[in-house]
């Protein structure tokens, strides 16, 4: 990850409840991943963010350092912290050391990630919807190779993509309009799978929480991958 410049903290401008991961190890050593929310910062001094409901009482203990992650933009940032207190009333919340410095992982649009993820894809025509089930082959923030059992996409279609995809403690579905670039010769492995209609396909204008999940689902493929 690159240095996030002089930008502090609050100059991201997150809003009230964003997503964000902590990540730490348990007293007994075992490492673990929970989702949290921002409540509120104060510049210089502290974060102030949810306690996961994941989270076992041994997990996360004052003193603990942390690693946050939080989508921002087009990459993530992410910065080392200290558990200074935790409070459970009225409600249980977590507060922070202020970041003293910042990193920052942009995810470029053309990096395309290798997977086989399950989606399920609708077009409709008209008063017509044809639907059919198959794969991401490969996925990017931008687009992605998607094989299907049956053509029911010609160029310059705007197909629906459904997936169900995990985050950090969180599974969801991703739904996401893209536009077919291109109807794509098929790999040895997508004949062999029994796919036999392969686009390549951009993807439209989508809502920021579909945006930022997408997002978060590319950057954990490339974190596992080490890409």
């Amino acid at each position: 990850m690159s240095e996030s410049g002089s930008k502090t903290f609050e100059q991201y401008q997150l809003p009230f409840g964003y997503p964000l991961a902590l990540e730490g190890a348990s007293a007994g050593g075992s490492p673990f991943k929970f989702a949290s929310k921002l409540v509120g910062c104060v510049p210089g001094e502290y974060l102030l963010v949810t306690l996961p409901k994941a989270a076992k009482a041994s997990s996360i203990r004052s003193g603990q350092k942390l690693l946050v992650k939080i989508m921002a933009g087009n990459g993530i940032l992410a910065f080392a912290s200290q558990v200074e207190q935790i409070i459970t009333h009225p409600k249980a919340l977590i507060f922070l050391s202020y970041p003293a410095r910042l990193s920052f992982k942009e995810i470029r649009g053309a990096t395309r990630i290798e997977l086989q993820l399950p989606v399920s894809a609708s077009v409709t025509q008209g008063l017509q919807t044809a639907t059919a089930d198959g794969l991401y082959s490969d996925i990017s923030v931008l687009g992605a190779r998607v094989a299907l059992t049956a053509p029911i996409a010609e160029v310059g279609d705007v197909i629906t993509l459904n997936s169900q995809i995990e985050l950090v403690k969180f599974s969801g579905t991703l739904s996401l309009e893209a536009v077919v670039r291109a109807r794509v010769e098929r790999s040895t492995q997508e004949m062999a799978s029994g796919h036999p209609a392969v686009y390549g396909v951009e993807f439209l204008e989508m809502e920021e929480k579909q945006r930022l999940m997408l997002y978060a689902f590319v950057y954990s493929i490339m974190a596992g991958s080490g890409t």
